[in-house]
């Protein structure tokens, strides 16, 4: 079995938040969603997967998912090619809903665990698209600014660091953001087509 198999099967089994966790059990079976890949030159890192893709297993396959192919001009078939992609949440699993309804952050306890495993296990990701603040303060450490808003902003400047591999941070697709990319034109006139120019590069 070769280390990417090994750990992709590691994750898939893993119950960490529910026999171990640093805080509340997770209140439901573990269902971690991951694409690992050994050649994807492109790799998502976004939050934890909601309730829809809980239920099927499949990162992105909810309204967010569409936008964000939107964003990347890129086909669903191109999104789910594992030889082109990479998607690896923050968290691996669904996190529960707060008492308002809304997700709760992703669990501490998985970024920990996992992630520096995964980022060695893919040294051939050539992109990273850091969607949402959890993955932007975790990878960009002081290149992440105190709010999201700022920390996109700053897009151009975070790139021409020239690190490898190279980082975009994104706000989250999801539709409950229509009024920040509203309020923030320079996301769409701007950012989009670099993004979509880098991300062809691969395809």
């Amino acid at each position: 079995m070769s280390k990417i198999d090994d750990l992709r099967r590691r994750i898939g089994d893993c119950r960490k938040c529910i026999d171990d966790p640093e805080k509340t059990p997770l209140p439901h079976e573990p269902r971690p969603v991951a694409i690992l890949s050994r050649t994807a030159k492109v790799r998502i890192i976004g939050q934890a997967p909601g309730t829809r893709v809980h239920a099927s297993g499949k990162p992105f396959t909810d309204p967010s998912g569409d936008r964000l192919r939107e964003w990347m001009g890129v086909t669903e078939d191109q999104f789910y090619d594992a030889s082109i992609l990479s998607i690896t949440p923050m968290g691996f699993c669904f996190p529960g809903l707060d008492a308002k309804g809304g997700d709760l952050p992703p669990r501490k306890e998985c970024a920990e665990l996992w992630q520096s495993d995964v980022t060695e296990a893919m040294p051939q990701v050539e992109l990273v698209l850091l969607i949402g603040m959890y993955a932007q303060k975790y990878y960009l450490g002081k290149l992440a600014s105190k709010t999201l808003t700022e920390t996109v902003a700053n897009w151009r400047e975070i790139l021409d660091i020239g690190s490898s591999p190279a980082y975009v941070p994104l706000p989250h697709p999801s539709w409950r953001n229509n009024a920040w990319i509203k309020k923030n034109p320079w996301f769409t006139s701007d950012l989009l087509p670099v993004l979509r120019k880098m991300i062809q590069e691969y395809m």
